[in-house]
């Protein structure tokens, strides 16, 4: 009697422990490691560099047979006082504000919407959980940033 009483403790420790822990995990989903430079870079040369080129310059392959040529993205913090506007690039990337471009439309990166989360300061100090592969992009191209 005395194993059987000690199992059920046991059992029930593991049933509070386990239910403590799921109200850790974000609504979304569970937030994974932070993403790599690297994983950016694969992104973006998958997603992005036929338009603005594998040196994010606006030299890609498709780039010639626009009316207007895609933007040089190593210049975005020039354009933006020498700060990297996280927000703004994040509502382009994620398709928010794509409408706010004034040229070609970009096209909708379903794909980098999906998986898992990690949490992503946009500027205001607050940390919003967002799809990894955005993040990853995002974090790939503030760090390309031209300073003169």
């Amino acid at each position: 009697m005395a194993r059987l009483t000690a199992g059920l403790k046991a059992g029930a420790l593991a049933v509070i422990a386990a239910t403590g822990l799921a109200g850790c995990v974000p609504e979304g989903g569970p937030v994974t490691a932070m993403p790599e430079q690297s994983d950016g870079r694969a992104l973006f040369l998958q997603y992005c560099a036929v338009c603005h080129g594998e040196s994010a310059k606006g030299d890609g392959r498709m780039a010639r047979s626009m009316a207007k040529p895609p933007k040089d993205l190593t210049l975005i913090s020039l354009r933006h006082g020498d700060r990297f506007p996280r927000a703004k690039v994040m509502s382009i990337v994620d398709g928010y504000a794509r409408s706010d471009l004034g040229g070609p439309a970009m096209p909708e990166f379903g794909e980098l919407l999906s998986g898992d989360l990690v949490p992503f300061d946009s500027g205001d100090g607050k940390a919003t959980p967002t799809p990894v592969k955005l993040v990853a992009l995002v974090t790939y191209l503030e760090s390309i940033q031209e300073h003169r």
